[in-house]
């Protein structure tokens, strides 16, 4: 006897349930083997052609993409600015910084080269530490009245994202902001046109964004953050100069080198391109955050290695000349791992977490020269970090091994990586990242920052619209059906304090 056809809110409820199997002994916080098991019983379901009543499932991704801006390292090298964009034709460019980052070195060395060579250029500096859409639009309104040839972003991720967002409202003269943010935020609208050239010079050994086409911003209004991903908003040149991160603070050091220690882990350990679904029905759709690929993984994994050696070394001394070299090349190719691969939860969930402490906890950092309350980016995404890649741990051990043996600094083959069994890697990751984060006088979870279980359910909410990255996660992502709703909330909970 045929069986009819499974209706398919049915098969996505059996998922959901194998999904959310666990084991029975409370004992264990992760109860590691049972989401291992879990995700076996997933998998096994999802190898089955089950038959669906007249609903396809969508087709898996089968292609990835690798994009990246054309980069130059090394000492004092932004003094070349000025010849690039001559070369380049511009006939005026805007160049963008902050109030502080406009005061020193970096800046005054790409006015000099500016000016030497004839290239004229009108200089703005309103940028927020972190972006609002009210910076956002003071930067697309000054911009769009002087019509540049050219762009040049001269300072951290905030200030290269902001030039980067002037730049496609320069081209998009009429557009919304909401045009282009990421769904389902805003509308996600594709980017057809072809953008004014875009050089960055980045101030800090963090971001990454010299390399990508991502730009983020904070909606206070809606207590989250978000932002713009397209290959079309990638600058056509990173300028890495080994002088410009000489005047960062310490902290500054600390939270940029925390944001290119998770790019790496998160891109990763982020699901394969090739269980990213939808597949896209013309190339222009494929999206910038793709799932991780093997390009990707050598410079997530280089990135890796280089942030766990050489940040400790940064904090201790910042006279530490190898090191700050090192990390800077670590952000870059960070950047180019993370901008092609993307990142997953640690990243959704800082958004929230950083949104919702302006009216929240408002946690201000000591040592952070800001008027307002302030999370740096690095400190709001490493919060989460021991209970995320515990969770995600099962879903490739081997992978997860890796990293805790970077973490050790041991090769994976040493015994006391190698003999873990797979069901407590991810303990063991927990515990490697909890020690590191430790070592650079990280705050120990959320409730050292205000945050409390009265929080929980508002920090999942603002974390469950962030899906460009979210459905990145493995146990989230490569799971018909899942939003990631029950998952969130335990990981949560868990980085309130370990």
């Amino acid at each position: 006897m045929r069986l009819p056809p499974a209706p398919r809110q049915s098969i996505l409820s059996l998922l959901r349930h194998a999904q959310h199997t666990a084991c029975p002994c409370h004992a264990c916080r992760s109860a590691g083997s049972g989401v291992s098991h879990a995700l076996a019983g997933v998998n096994q379901l999802r190898r089955m052609a089950t038959p669906v009543d007249g609903v396809a499932l969508p087709q898996k991704e089968y292609a990835f993409e690798v994009a990246a801006a054309n980069l130059r390292f090394g000492e004092g090298v932004t003094k070349e600015v000025g010849m690039d964009l001559k070369n380049m034709g511009a006939t005026k460019v805007g160049l963008f910084s902050d109030a502080n980052v406009a005061l020193l070195p970096p800046v005054r060395m790409a006015i000099d080269s500016l000016e030497e060579n004839g290239v004229p250029y009108e200089l703005f500096t309103d940028v927020s530490v972190e972006p609002t859409d009210a910076s956002w639009r003071r930067a697309i309104d000054w911009s769009r009245q002087h019509d540049f040839s050219h762009f040049l972003a001269v300072g951290g991720g905030s200030v290269m994202d902001t030039a980067k967002c002037a730049n496609l409202f320069t081209v998009y003269k009429d557009a919304d902001l909401f045009d282009f943010i990421n769904a389902p935020v805003g509308k996600g609208l594709p980017i057809g046109k072809t953008l004014r050239p875009l050089i960055a010079v980045p101030t800090t050994a963090g971001t990454g964004s010299e390399t990508t086409g991502t730009a983020i911003l904070d909606i206070p209004s809606q207590k989250f953050k978000t932002g713009i991903a397209n290959r079309a908003l990638r600058p056509i040149l990173g300028i890495v100069d080994t002088l410009n991160t000489d005047t960062c603070p310490r902290q500054v050091h600390i939270s940029s080198g925390l944001d290119v220690l998770f790019h790496s882990l998160e891109s990763y350990t982020a699901i394969p391109y090739f269980e990213r679904t939808p597949r896209p029905d013309n190339p222009l759709k494929r999206p910038a955050y793709q799932g991780r690929n093997p390009i990707s993984d050598v410079f997530s994994m280089w990135a890796l290695q280089q942030t766990v050696k050489y940040l400790p070394r940064v904090a201790k001394d910042m006279g530490d000349r190898e090191a700050k070299n090192q990390m800077l090349l670590a952000a870059t190719f960070a950047g180019i791992g993370f901008g092609n691969a993307g990142v997953h939860i640690c990243h959704a969930a800082s958004y929230p977490i950083s949104g919702l402490n302006k009216t929240g906890p408002k946690w201000k950092h000591p040592e952070y020269l800001t008027p307002g309350p302030i999370i740096p980016h690095g400190i709001s995404v490493a919060l989460t970090g021991p209970a995320v890649f515990e969770f995600t741990a099962p879903s490739d051990p081997g992978r997860h091994r890796e990293a805790a043996a970077v973490f050790a600094g041991v090769p994976v083959s040493d015994p006391s990586i190698a003999r873990v069994p797979d069901s407590d890697v991810g303990q063991l990751l927990f515990d490697s990242i909890a020690k590191f984060l430790d070592s650079l006088g990280v705050p120990r979870g959320l409730r050292a920052i205000g945050y409390n279980e009265s929080d929980v359910a508002a920090l999942v909410e603002g974390t469950l619209p962030q899906r460009r990255v979210l459905d990145l996660a493995p146990g989230i992502g490569d799971v018909p059906g899942e939003d990631g709703r029950e998952h969130l909330t335990r990981i949560i909970t868990a980085s309130l304090e370990y």
